[in-house]
């Protein structure tokens, strides 16, 4: 063992070496780093070009190699910049030093960063620096199981292993399960083999590009402490950088407005890059926004029945359905007022699970049917405000109005667009326009809009339909805003007249569709503006019942078939633009109907019990727009001189008896040809031929019915209309009934615009058009192009439709029964698949 001084002096000569070889140690630092950074510089030119040029991804080794030597290098090149200092103190050539201690531990720090350098050059010797990026790992997401989904997953997933499409939209109402399907899509890409880098993002209404941005850095490997400081565009060049490398399979969930994928950074799919945007949006308009291609978005429907009550019966539980033997059936009354919504399934259900007795059942049955649904645990919180969220999403306060507005008519009933575009016209909530058309276009602008936001569905060509659970929602809304108050009843088997708290501050009533007779108590409404009495038993209202509802712009009596005298008491609406009688018996309009000073609408269609009219009734009424007269038993020619003092006219419905009294009518006043869009020809009984002449001149008739013509035998076409063909340009609509004694219907070759052409009972009629009648014309290709409904029934000798086959590239329906001649139909290849 070395003794006590051969230590010391070993120590004292160690130090001393730290101080003497500082000089020697700082110039082979500065050289060893020079050399360690031109080994990074060569080592990031490989890896640049392995990732640039071979879109592969760096090694774990390689990255963590180069940020080792930044923090070396770091290290050194602060070292070598305090040196200076530590250099101007050593003295005697370097041997001795004027603060020891200080150079002594700064000499030992310079051998320790040396060593550090060196050992960091070793370690850079990479034969390879990258290799091809591994997919992104999914992450399973919690998710429902999916009841009637699986045809849907299964065409997307099909998509994607055919790479047939690039951007797919799914679409629907809120609550439908387009978010369930988009879980499970992902989830797919969980559990089954694929090549897909598969990204999740949910987008929000504000500024979604940033947060779908935020959420795809997230998942590459690009959100860091400077991300957010990043532009847009600085965001969007760093996540195309990587996402044009890879095959990718965007998620993108509950987008309410079209998204530029481009300016977000994400390459569009192409099938030469093979990948794919699938979104999901309550919104029609955005679908098409981001995929014009309908064929590629998927409208997520609701369930049918069967599959809704498997749904229902599944939150519901198995003990609870079988605590008594009634439950089960009532269950089903239960999951039909649902109408097929996952949402409200989903929650109805589980509110009912604690429910273990026929009579709670029951009374859930009787809230659903009334629209209360809000008193179920979760509906009124939780179910509604996501359902709402389509309703705020809405364009305006006007829009809004319109929505709410549908929620008056009874639940699972087609609402006639045009009805209902003018009651929004007679409310007053659409914009004020200078004439109807315009007023009528808004109408149907915003009919369209609600149907791309999800909220109203289209059903057949003239109706839309409000899911159930959207009209209670929307009811939910005007009880919890305030803004709104409306009072329905709507459907729901009133047999009296209902009471209320607050009738003051109502401002639309809707008893439709009940069995009310009598309306014996006078309300107080002085706010009301729309009043639905329609489809009811009413045979009694007396004449007081109008006296406190002086705002009141729209009353709907329709479908009242008791109801003969209308009260007098009607004068007291000094406010009443709009006034619908129509399918009534009504005999009789009392002269103080003449007190209705702002009437734009009456609707007097199938009043065949209407026998008197006062004179110069029709003429008071100097502001009407809208006059509809079709099957009113009261003669069009009565009135006709009135008319002319009605110069705001812009739509008359009207129907003729005789050949001499359409003649004679259209003739009488030219001006009102321009506002006819509805003929019906009525019995005919003492005209065996029609000059389709007279006709053709009503530029804008779109609806001809002939009914019961049973004397008409002859629809003749003259030659001047043959040069000109195509003169029913607005024609859309032609139907016959009992119109025994035709044998064809030659003449709508001139209605190129044709679109549902309904025949039934006319037991001679042999064809449709006549070869004979027209000569041998060339080939029409413009013939039925528009047609979607054809519909012919009992027509015992009808032989041909037309003598050459046809596109019929718009077809959608075809019903042909009892026809046992017509042996062949003219449809060529590219006709339309019904």
């Amino acid at each position: 063992m070395p003794s006590l001084p051969t230590r010391c002096w070993d120590c004292a000569t160690g130090q001393a070496s730290f101080i003497c070889n500082l000089e020697g140690n700082l110039h082979a630092l500065q050289t060893e780093v020079a050399e360690l950074k031109e080994l990074r510089s060569d080592l990031m030119r490989r890896v640049k070009i392995a990732e640039d040029e071979q879109q592969l991804k760096r090694l774990n080794q390689v990255e963590g190699w180069l940020q080792r030597a930044d923090r070396v290098i770091n290290d050194a090149d602060q070292l070598i910049w305090e040196s200076r200092q530590q250099i101007n103190e050593l003295c005697m050539g370097g041997c001795c030093s004027r603060h020891p201690r200080s150079n002594h531990k700064f000499g030992k720090q310079l051998v320790k960063r040396l060593q550090e350098v060196k050992d960091q050059k070793q370690k850079g010797d990479f034969g390879i620096v990258a290799e091809k990026s591994p997919l992104l790992s999914v992450t399973k997401r919690s998710t429902e199981p999916t009841v009637s989904l699986e045809s849907i997953l299964s065409k997307v997933w099909s998509c994607l292993q055919k790479q047939q499409v690039g951007i797919i939209g799914l679409y629907g109402l809120g609550g439908v399960g387009k978010t369930t399907l988009l879980n499970q899509i992902n989830n797919k890409f969980h559990d089954m083999p694929h090549d897909y880098h598969a990204i999740w993002a949910v987008a929000s209404q504000d500024r979604p590009i940033e947060k779908v941005q935020d959420q795809i850095a997230k998942r590459i490997g690009l959100l860091n402490e400077g991300w957010k400081s990043k532009s847009l565009d600085k965001k969007a060049g760093d996540i195309s950088s990587i996402l044009c490398t890879k095959k990718f399979a965007l998620l993108l969930d509950d987008i309410w407005e079209w998204i530029d994928l481009t300016r977000a950074g994400v390459p569009l799919p192409t099938q030469q890059n093979g990948s794919i945007v699938i979104f999901t949006t309550r919104r029609l308009d955005v679908c098409c926004q981001m995929q014009p291609n309908m064929d590629n978005n998927i409208k997520v429907k609701c369930l049918l029945p069967g599959e809704a009550l498997k749904l229902f019966e599944e939150k519901v539980g198995a003990e609870t359905l079988h605590t008594h033997p009634d439950i089960h059936k009532l269950a089903e009354e239960v999951a039909k007022e649902c109408a097929g919504l996952p949402l409200a399934l989903t929650t109805i259900g589980r509110a009912m699970a604690s429910k273990k007795t026929p009579q709670e059942w029951k009374y859930a049955i009787q809230v659903l049917r009334q629209s209360t649904a809000s008193v179920f645990p979760g509906v009124g919180k939780e179910m509604y405000p996501k359902l709402k969220f389509s309703y705020d999403c809405l364009t305006s306060e006007r829009v809004k109005s319109c929505f709410l507005y549908c929620s008056l008519y009874p639940e699972d009933e087609p609402i006639k667009e045009d009805e209902l575009i003018h009651c929004w016209i007679g409310d007053g909530i659409l914009d004020k326009h200078t004439n109807l058309s315009s007023a009528r276009n808004q109408g149907h602008f915003i009919i369209g809009s609600l149907i791309e936001a999800c909220l109203l569905e289209k059903q057949g060509n003239q109706h839309i339909k409000m899911h159930d659970v959207i009209r209670d929602m929307a009811l939910w809304i005007t009880g919890e805003s305030g803004k709104e108050k409306f009072f329905v009843k709507a459907g729901v088997q009133l047999k009296e007249q209902p009471e209320a708290e607050k009738w003051e501050e109502v401002i639309r009533i809707s008893l439709m569709d009940n069995r009310i007779e009598n309306l014996t108590e006078i309300l107080v409404c002085h706010n009301l503006q729309t009043l639905f009495l329609g489809k009811n038993r009413l045979k009694v209202i007396i004449n007081d019942f109008f006296n406190f509802m002086p705002m009141l712009r729209v009353l709907d009596l329709s479908h009242n078939m008791n109801l003969e005298e209308f009260p007098v008491g009607i004068a007291k609406l000094v406010s009443l633009e709009h006034l619908n009688l129509s399918f009534s018996k009504i005999r009789k309009l009392p002269i103080e109907l003449r007190a209705l000073e702002k009437l734009k609408y009456l609707n007097l269609k199938k009043t065949p019990h209407l026998k008197m009219i006062p004179q110069q009734l029709i003429s008071s009424f100097s502001k009407l727009q809208v006059l509809k007269m079709e099957g009113c038993g009261y003669g069009c020619l009565l009135i006709w001189e009135e008319m002319e003092h009605l110069k705001y006219l812009n739509v008359l419905t009207i129907s003729f008896r005789s050949a001499s009294e359409l003649e004679k009518a259209l003739g009488f006043n030219k001006f009102f040809s321009s506002a006819i869009e509805h003929v019906s020809l009525l019995d005919f009984k003492d005209s065996r031929s029609l000059n389709i002449l007279a006709l053709a001149n009503l530029q804008h008739l779109c609806t001809l019915h002939y009914y019961n013509c049973i004397g008409l035998e002859e629809v003749k076409i003259e030659s001047k209309i043959i040069r000109g063909a195509g003169c029913f340009h607005s024609l859309r609509f032609v139907s016959l009934f009992l119109c025994n004694q035709l044998r064809d219907l030659s003449w709508v070759i001139f209605a190129p615009h044709l679109e549902r052409l309904l025949i039934r009972k006319c037991r001679r009629l042999e064809e449709i058009i006549s070869k004979e009648k027209l000569g041998e014309p060339k080939r029409n290709s413009n013939l039925f192009s528009k047609l979607e409904l054809l519909y012919l029934r009992c027509l015992p000798k009808m032989k041909t439709i037309y003598y050459h086959a046809l596109p019929f590239p718009q077809l959608k329906e075809i019903s042909i029964v009892e026809c046992p001649m017509l042996k062949k139909l003219p449809l060529n290849s590219n006709s339309a698949k019904g």
